[in-house]
Protein backbone atom coordinates (compact mmCIF):
# COMPACT_ATOMS: atom_id res chain seq x y z
CA UNK A 1 0.00 0.00 0.00
CA UNK A 2 1.27 3.45 -0.88
CA UNK A 3 2.40 5.92 1.77
CA UNK A 4 0.05 8.38 0.08
CA UNK A 5 -3.02 6.45 1.15
CA UNK A 6 -5.82 8.86 2.19
CA UNK A 7 -6.04 9.05 5.97
CA UNK A 8 -9.62 7.76 6.15
CA UNK A 9 -9.04 4.82 3.82
CA UNK A 10 -7.16 1.55 4.10
CA UNK A 11 -6.38 1.73 0.38
CA UNK A 12 -4.98 4.32 -2.02
CA UNK A 13 -6.30 2.80 -5.26
CA UNK A 14 -9.14 0.31 -5.64
CA UNK A 15 -11.15 -1.41 -8.32
CA UNK A 16 -14.86 -1.65 -7.60
CA UNK A 17 -16.66 -4.51 -9.35
CA UNK A 18 -20.42 -4.06 -9.42
CA UNK A 19 -22.66 -6.85 -10.66
CA UNK A 20 -25.11 -5.87 -13.36
CA UNK A 21 -27.96 -7.34 -11.32
CA UNK A 22 -27.43 -4.67 -8.67
CA UNK A 23 -28.34 -1.97 -11.18
CA UNK A 24 -31.79 -3.48 -11.73
CA UNK A 25 -32.87 -2.27 -8.30
CA UNK A 26 -36.16 -3.96 -7.48
CA UNK A 27 -36.94 -4.51 -11.15
CA UNK A 28 -36.35 -7.67 -13.13
CA UNK A 29 -34.44 -6.18 -16.04
CA UNK A 30 -32.56 -3.11 -17.26
CA UNK A 31 -31.23 -0.11 -15.37
CA UNK A 32 -32.98 1.47 -12.40
CA UNK A 33 -31.83 5.09 -12.35
CA UNK A 34 -32.43 5.55 -8.62
CA UNK A 35 -30.13 2.61 -7.94
CA UNK A 36 -27.41 3.78 -10.30
CA UNK A 37 -27.59 7.28 -8.80
CA UNK A 38 -27.22 5.77 -5.31
CA UNK A 39 -24.14 3.79 -6.35
CA UNK A 40 -22.69 6.88 -8.02
CA UNK A 41 -23.17 8.88 -4.81
CA UNK A 42 -21.28 6.20 -2.83
CA UNK A 43 -18.44 6.29 -5.34
CA UNK A 44 -18.34 10.09 -5.37
CA UNK A 45 -17.97 10.25 -1.60
CA UNK A 46 -14.89 8.02 -1.75
CA UNK A 47 -13.30 9.78 -4.70
CA UNK A 48 -13.68 13.15 -2.98
CA UNK A 49 -11.67 11.74 -0.07
CA UNK A 50 -8.76 11.19 -2.45
CA UNK A 51 -9.08 7.48 -3.17
CA UNK A 52 -8.24 6.57 -6.77
CA UNK A 53 -11.02 4.42 -8.17
CA UNK A 54 -11.66 2.36 -11.26
CA UNK A 55 -14.71 0.22 -11.92
CA UNK A 56 -15.95 -2.81 -13.82
CA UNK A 57 -19.70 -3.31 -14.15
CA UNK A 58 -21.29 -6.58 -15.19
CA UNK A 59 -23.98 -6.85 -17.82
CA UNK A 60 -26.35 -9.41 -16.34
CA UNK A 61 -29.14 -6.86 -16.00
CA UNK A 62 -29.19 -6.48 -19.79
CA UNK A 63 -27.92 -9.73 -21.30
CA UNK A 64 -26.52 -12.96 -19.91
CA UNK A 65 -24.21 -14.54 -22.45
CA UNK A 66 -23.72 -17.87 -20.71
CA UNK A 67 -27.38 -18.57 -20.03
CA UNK A 68 -28.31 -17.57 -23.57
CA UNK A 69 -25.61 -19.85 -24.98
CA UNK A 70 -27.12 -22.68 -22.94
CA UNK A 71 -30.37 -22.14 -24.84
CA UNK A 72 -28.71 -22.69 -28.20
CA UNK A 73 -26.88 -19.52 -29.22
CA UNK A 74 -23.25 -19.90 -30.14
CA UNK A 75 -21.20 -19.06 -27.01
CA UNK A 76 -18.81 -16.55 -28.55
CA UNK A 77 -21.63 -14.52 -30.11
CA UNK A 78 -23.57 -14.59 -26.84
CA UNK A 79 -20.53 -13.39 -24.91
CA UNK A 80 -19.94 -10.50 -27.32
CA UNK A 81 -23.56 -9.43 -26.83
CA UNK A 82 -23.01 -9.54 -23.06
CA UNK A 83 -19.94 -7.32 -23.46
CA UNK A 84 -22.06 -4.72 -25.24
CA UNK A 85 -24.40 -4.78 -22.25
CA UNK A 86 -21.50 -3.82 -19.98
CA UNK A 87 -20.77 -0.82 -22.22
CA UNK A 88 -24.35 0.36 -21.78
CA UNK A 89 -24.04 0.07 -18.01
CA UNK A 90 -20.69 1.89 -18.04
CA UNK A 91 -22.13 4.80 -19.98
CA UNK A 92 -25.08 5.01 -17.58
CA UNK A 93 -22.71 5.08 -14.60
CA UNK A 94 -20.51 7.69 -16.28
CA UNK A 95 -23.53 9.89 -16.79
CA UNK A 96 -24.62 9.49 -13.16
CA UNK A 97 -21.14 10.32 -11.85
CA UNK A 98 -20.58 13.34 -14.06
CA UNK A 99 -23.98 14.79 -13.12
CA UNK A 100 -22.68 15.04 -9.54
CA UNK A 101 -19.32 16.49 -10.54
CA UNK A 102 -17.04 13.43 -10.76
CA UNK A 103 -14.88 13.37 -13.88
CA UNK A 104 -15.20 9.93 -15.44
CA UNK A 105 -13.79 8.08 -18.43
CA UNK A 106 -15.11 4.89 -20.00
CA UNK A 107 -12.54 2.65 -21.65
CA UNK A 108 -13.74 -0.28 -23.73
CA UNK A 109 -11.77 -3.43 -24.51
CA UNK A 110 -13.72 -3.51 -27.79
CA UNK A 111 -12.89 -0.28 -29.68
CA UNK A 112 -15.91 1.97 -30.24
CA UNK A 113 -14.34 5.40 -30.55
CA UNK A 114 -17.59 7.27 -31.10
CA UNK A 115 -18.81 6.72 -27.56
CA UNK A 116 -15.76 5.94 -25.39
CA UNK A 117 -12.00 5.55 -25.28
CA UNK A 118 -10.24 2.31 -26.22
CA UNK A 119 -8.57 0.53 -23.32
CA UNK A 120 -5.00 1.84 -23.05
CA UNK A 121 -3.27 0.95 -19.80
CA UNK A 122 -1.00 3.98 -19.51
CA UNK A 123 -3.83 6.36 -20.34
CA UNK A 124 -6.02 4.73 -17.71
CA UNK A 125 -3.27 5.11 -15.12
CA UNK A 126 -2.93 8.79 -15.99
CA UNK A 127 -6.69 9.30 -15.56
CA UNK A 128 -6.50 7.72 -12.10
CA UNK A 129 -3.55 9.92 -11.11
CA UNK A 130 -5.64 12.96 -12.10
CA UNK A 131 -8.47 11.86 -9.82
CA UNK A 132 -10.81 10.64 -12.56
CA UNK A 133 -12.92 7.50 -12.20
CA UNK A 134 -12.15 5.02 -14.97
CA UNK A 135 -14.85 2.51 -15.92
CA UNK A 136 -13.56 -0.50 -17.84
CA UNK A 137 -16.19 -1.86 -20.21
CA UNK A 138 -16.57 -4.85 -22.57
CA UNK A 139 -14.83 -7.29 -20.24
CA UNK A 140 -11.45 -8.47 -21.48
CA UNK A 141 -12.58 -8.05 -25.08
CA UNK A 142 -12.62 -11.81 -25.51
CA UNK A 143 -15.41 -14.40 -25.28
CA UNK A 144 -15.30 -17.15 -22.66
CA UNK A 145 -14.08 -14.75 -19.95
CA UNK A 146 -16.37 -13.25 -17.31
CA UNK A 147 -16.45 -9.68 -16.07
CA UNK A 148 -15.03 -11.05 -12.79
CA UNK A 149 -11.92 -12.09 -14.68
CA UNK A 150 -11.87 -8.69 -16.41
CA UNK A 151 -12.06 -6.98 -13.01
CA UNK A 152 -9.19 -9.07 -11.66
CA UNK A 153 -7.10 -8.39 -14.76
CA UNK A 154 -7.66 -4.62 -14.64
CA UNK A 155 -7.03 -4.52 -10.88
CA UNK A 156 -3.64 -6.14 -11.48
CA UNK A 157 -2.82 -3.89 -14.45
CA UNK A 158 -3.73 -0.75 -12.51
CA UNK A 159 -1.72 -1.79 -9.45
CA UNK A 160 -4.78 -1.63 -7.21
CA UNK A 161 -4.46 -2.21 -3.47
CA UNK A 162 -7.73 -4.16 -3.37
CA UNK A 163 -10.60 -5.41 -5.49
CA UNK A 164 -13.96 -4.61 -3.92
CA UNK A 165 -16.90 -6.66 -5.14
CA UNK A 166 -20.20 -4.90 -4.53
CA UNK A 167 -23.11 -7.34 -4.65
CA UNK A 168 -26.60 -7.75 -3.20
CA UNK A 169 -25.20 -9.81 -0.31
CA UNK A 170 -23.02 -8.50 2.53
CA UNK A 171 -20.20 -11.04 2.16
CA UNK A 172 -19.45 -14.66 1.38
CA UNK A 173 -21.68 -17.28 3.02
CA UNK A 174 -21.57 -21.04 3.47
CA UNK A 175 -24.74 -21.16 1.34
CA UNK A 176 -27.07 -18.72 -0.37
CA UNK A 177 -28.45 -16.67 2.56
CA UNK A 178 -31.55 -15.83 0.52
CA UNK A 179 -32.42 -19.53 0.33
CA UNK A 180 -30.84 -20.98 3.49
CA UNK A 181 -31.58 -19.30 6.81
CA UNK A 182 -28.75 -21.28 8.44
CA UNK A 183 -26.09 -19.89 6.10
CA UNK A 184 -23.13 -18.38 7.97
CA UNK A 185 -21.06 -15.46 6.73
CA UNK A 186 -17.27 -15.75 6.63
CA UNK A 187 -15.26 -12.82 7.99
CA UNK A 188 -12.09 -13.97 6.23
CA UNK A 189 -11.13 -16.60 3.70
CA UNK A 190 -7.94 -17.51 1.90
CA UNK A 191 -7.80 -17.69 -1.89
CA UNK A 192 -7.20 -21.44 -1.61
CA UNK A 193 -10.23 -21.93 0.65
CA UNK A 194 -12.45 -20.22 -1.90
CA UNK A 195 -11.09 -22.42 -4.68
CA UNK A 196 -11.13 -25.65 -2.68
CA UNK A 197 -14.68 -25.15 -1.41
CA UNK A 198 -15.86 -23.92 -4.81
CA UNK A 199 -17.49 -20.90 -3.20
CA UNK A 200 -19.33 -18.91 -5.85
CA UNK A 201 -17.67 -15.55 -5.19
CA UNK A 202 -15.82 -15.05 -8.46
CA UNK A 203 -14.75 -17.55 -11.07
CA UNK A 204 -11.59 -19.56 -10.45
CA UNK A 205 -9.45 -17.68 -12.96
CA UNK A 206 -10.23 -14.36 -11.24
CA UNK A 207 -9.42 -15.77 -7.79
CA UNK A 208 -6.16 -17.26 -9.06
CA UNK A 209 -5.14 -13.98 -10.70
CA UNK A 210 -5.73 -12.08 -7.47
CA UNK A 211 -3.78 -14.72 -5.53
CA UNK A 212 -0.85 -14.50 -7.95
CA UNK A 213 -0.73 -10.71 -7.53
CA UNK A 214 -1.44 -10.63 -3.78
CA UNK A 215 -4.48 -8.37 -4.18
CA UNK A 216 -7.19 -8.89 -1.53
CA UNK A 217 -10.84 -9.25 -2.55
CA UNK A 218 -13.44 -7.59 -0.32
CA UNK A 219 -17.05 -8.71 -0.79
CA UNK A 220 -19.80 -6.45 0.57
CA UNK A 221 -23.32 -5.24 -0.17
CA UNK A 222 -23.28 -2.19 -2.42
CA UNK A 223 -27.01 -1.82 -1.73
CA UNK A 224 -26.37 -0.74 1.86
CA UNK A 225 -25.96 3.02 2.19
CA UNK A 226 -22.46 3.90 3.38
CA UNK A 227 -21.18 0.33 3.01
CA UNK A 228 -18.44 1.27 0.55
CA UNK A 229 -17.12 3.96 2.88
CA UNK A 230 -17.26 1.61 5.86
CA UNK A 231 -15.34 -1.11 4.03
CA UNK A 232 -12.60 1.31 3.02
CA UNK A 233 -12.23 2.34 6.67
CA UNK A 234 -12.05 -1.28 7.79
CA UNK A 235 -15.53 -1.26 9.30
CA UNK A 236 -18.91 -2.58 8.29
CA UNK A 237 -20.02 -6.07 7.34
CA UNK A 238 -17.93 -7.75 4.66
CA UNK A 239 -15.73 -10.73 3.83
CA UNK A 240 -12.03 -10.41 3.03
CA UNK A 241 -10.38 -12.97 0.77
CA UNK A 242 -6.61 -12.86 1.06
CA UNK A 243 -3.44 -14.81 1.70
CA UNK A 244 -3.40 -18.25 3.26
CA UNK A 245 -4.07 -18.14 7.00
CA UNK A 246 -0.65 -19.51 7.93
CA UNK A 247 1.07 -16.66 6.08
CA UNK A 248 2.17 -13.99 8.62
CA UNK A 249 2.05 -11.38 5.85
CA UNK A 250 -1.57 -12.01 4.89
CA UNK A 251 -3.94 -9.06 4.50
Amino acid sequence: MSNNTPAASRYRRILLKVSGEVLMGDGGFGIDMKTIDAVAAEVAEIVRQGVEMCMVIGGGNIFRGLSTAAKGMERASADYMGMLGTVMNALAMQNALERIGINTRVQSAIPMDTICEPYIRRRALRHLEKGRVVIFAAGTGNPFFTTDTAAALRAAEMGCDALLKGTSVDGVYTADPKKDAKAVRYDRLSYLEVLAQDLKVMDASAISLMRDNGIPIVVFSIREHGALRDVLMGDGVHTVIGEDRHDPNRV
